[in-house]
């Protein structure tokens, strides 16, 4: 379906708008996150919203503009003074008076003679800024606006104060915006009447306007009617999305599957311990899916150590039942590997075929894999994004595992289960994520939690430092490797660069060798796969005792006689960072320590999350403090990945506007399928506005 015709004005090129040239377009483009080679749009600008408003409503005589206010003065020019000349140091002052007083503008750098023109001696002008003192004199330096008093009426009152880049200024800027505003069309409500009369919601284009053309300082507050009204249409476009998605995947489901028990009774067999209760009830919750009429689209979110990887086997050895394959993907070929490496040994044990598969696999062992895969005679196969090239073809797929599913947008989602047509879909994460955030970037989804962790698992003893006690760490790590124990040692960096004084993963790694010799191994994203596995296998048989690496650790490296983590600049690190990177140790039965380095001076921010990290290990406990200090698209991950971000709604004050938004587009996409008739038409357009529209051809015909 094309893009109803009522929007072209907002789908014009900025270049369309007065002002906007071959100076200010790219500029544009660049800063309203365009990709490369697009122009911005006109709907792009009304999407940009202000941070703040300057009130300039203050118009009052000079005896009553006091030190610090931004006032509007009607005033009458006296005289001007100028700097001698090669002064150019020295400020241009323009002195000028009321009848309660004189006040003085002052303007540095004031070539030309613009200054004079701006302001004639003998004449009144209006003129608005903030109030200072100069040798007892009040004056305004710079004026932000000097007119004429017949032209007093263009002076914006209350004006809004945008995000700016460089070469782009504010005045610019409300003149476009003033344009885009104009170019609205009338569009259908669609918001039901009763949830915009209980929110007090104005209809769109008046919410645009005061946000953009406010009348009051607080018509555009983040959390006034007008920003709320926008953040949950924003929502809305969201969660109406990921339903479609929802129901195109649900409606490709071909028949329940047939699960017998055996095959997942003997990978219980193999494990050396008890399943959790948390465990148990996962793998009950997506058997459930799978002999059920629809098909599975679930999110398996443990804490650190939760044991989610043997929930996904479980479930890829009831798919074996079913005699369909399984598919398990992790981001990095670090992370793939773990995984098979934990797989393998209960997979061999249950009798069950399994395959390791990146784009690194030797060409002839790669033929064996995809004829396995081809024939039906492999169940499971475990690998990177290098699974889903088109040359990989499976005889029946009938699940895809997805680990860290964040770093995948719904574009993948969608990509990854076509490869079996009906593959049902099991995404998993490590990273604890806040209700509003699963609501967000997972409404799509079924949700199962595991909490509790294996039994054995010790606490692990967390500790904040001054990077002062570097020597002491030293000292009692020289102790602790003496005793046969192994420890990461993490840093932000991979090289010392010059505009960073950040301790550097390979210089922190040649100090380490001065100490501990050949027992330190360094592990980094740079490293060629061959180095990084020799690093990573001497290290996982104990043969080296120390890790120096980077974040590359962060999720799935698992070496349970590694008790010690160390991270350096720790205060460099997001909380959900810190956590996995802790979550590396206190994997085995002894005790086990982190020590979070400081550089001094703390902020106030890294502060609360480095308290945070020593009073907790509650991941679902630190992700909500983590939204608090950070924001949605850093807890997840995706501000480097691509997914798209909010651009209006505010997670920590437009959180309760998710939850509304997800019942609601739940409600019209079970009331009206095709998204047909009035209501349906509106739909659509906030898809458009909001470029969802890659979930208009997953709208059911009728």
């Amino acid at each position: 379906m094309p893009r109803p015709s009522l929007l072209n004005p907002l789908f014009r090129s900025v270049t369309a708008l007065k002002g906007v040239g071959p100076r200010l377009a790219p500029l544009l483009a660049r800063f309203l996150g365009q990709t490369e080679g697009q122009d911005a749009l006109v709907l792009d600008l009304l999407l940009h919203m202000p941070s703040a408003a300057i009130d300039r409503r203050k118009q009052v005589p000079i005896a009553e503009a006091y030190f610090g206010d931004i006032v509007t003065l009607d005033i009458h020019i006296d005289r001007h003074l100028a700097p001698p000349r090669g002064k150019s140091a020295t400020p241009h002052r323009v002195y000028a008076h009321d009848e309660t007083g004189e006040v003085q503008l002052v303007f540095f750098r004031a070539e030309g003679g613009w200054v004079e023109k701006a302001l004639p001696v003998g004449e009144r002008r209006i003129v608005s800024g903030e109030i200072g003192f100069f040798q007892g004199t009040k004056q305004i330096t710079h004026p932000d606006y000097i007119v004429e008093p017949d032209k007093r009426d263009t002076l914006p009152l209350v004006e809004p104060v945008y995000p700016l880049t460089q070469g782009l200024s504010s005045k610019p800027l409300i003149k476009l915006m003033q344009q885009a505003l104009a170019a609205l069309p009338d569009l259908p409500e669609w918001i039901g009447d009763t949830r915009r009369a209980m929110n007090g919601w104005p209809d769109f284009a008046a919410a645009m306007h005061a946000v953009h053309a406010p009348e009051t300082p607080r018509d555009g507050d983040a959390g006034g009617p007008a920003r709320c009204r926008l953040a949950y249409d924003e929502y809305l476009a969201g969660q109406l999305t990921l339903q479609l998605v929802r129901s195109s995947l649900v409606r490709a489901r071909c028949k329940p599957r047939n699960l017998s028990g055996e095959l997942t009774g003997r990978v219980e067999a193999a494990l050396p311990f008890s399943l959790t209760e948390g465990q148990k009830q996962a793998f009950a919750e997506i058997a459930a899916d799978l002999r059920g009429p629809d098909r599975m689209a679930r999110l398996l979110q443990g804490d650190v150590g939760a044991g989610k990887t043997v929930v996904a086997l479980l479930a890829m050895a009831a798919m074996a039942e079913d005699g369909a394959q399984s598919a398990l993907m992790a981001p990095t070929e670090l992370l793939a590997a773990q995984h098979f490496r934990t797989l393998l040994p209960l997979a061999e044990k249950a009798g069950l075929s399994l395959a390791f598969l990146t784009g690194k696999t030797q060409a002839t062992e790669r033929r064996a894999i995809l004829a396995g895969l081809a024939s039906g005679d492999l169940a499971m196969v475990c690998g990177t994004h290098a699974l889903f090239q088109s040359d990989v073809e499976f005889k029946n797929l009938g699940l895809v595992v997805v680990d860290e599913q964040h770093r995948f947008g719904v574009h993948q989602r969608l990509a990854l289960s076509d490869k079996g047509k009906a593959a049902e879909l099991l995404v998993m994460t490590a990273t604890p994520i806040p209700r509003t955030l699963i609501l967000t970037h997972f409404g799509d989804m079924a949700v199962s939690l595991l909490k509790d962790k294996p039994a054995g698992r010790q606490p692990i003893d967390t500790a904040v430092l001054p990077d002062s006690e570097y020597d002491r760490v030293l000292a009692r790590l020289r102790a602790r490797v003496a005793e046969g124990v192994q420890a990461f040692w993490v840093c932000p960096l991979v090289e010392e660069s010059e505009q960073s004084p950040l301790t550097a993963a390979e210089e922190r790694f040649r100090a380490l060798r001065e100490v501990f010799g050949d027992r330190v191994e360094l592990v980094h994203g740079r490293l060629s796969t061959a180095k990084k596995d020799a690093a990573m296998a001497r290290f996982q048989s104990g043969e080296a005792q120390v890790l120096v690496a980077t974040t590359v650790i962060e999720v799935g490296v698992d070496v349970p006689n590694a008790t010690i983590m160390i991270v350096e600049h720790a205060e460099r690190f997001g909380l959900a960072q810190l956590h996995q990177l802790r979550g590396r140790v206190g994997r085995g039965s002894a005790r086990s320590a982190c020590l979070l380095l400081f550089a001094e001076p703390l902020g106030q921010v890294a502060r609360a999350r480095l308290e945070t990290i020593r009073s907790t290990e509650d991941g679902f406990v630190i992700a909500e403090k983590d939204l608090e200090l950070r924001g949605e698209g850093d807890v997840l991950g995706t501000r480097q990945s691509g997914m798209p971000g909010y651009r209006l709604a505010i997670a920590d004050i437009h959180r309760d506007l998710i939850e509304m938004a997800h019942d609601d587009a739940s409600d019209a996409i079970a009331r009206n399928p095709g998204l047909t008739g009035p209501e349906g038409e509106a739909l659509r357009i906030l898809l458009y506005l909001f470029r969802r529209d890659l979930a208009i051809p997953l709208i059911r015909a009728g």
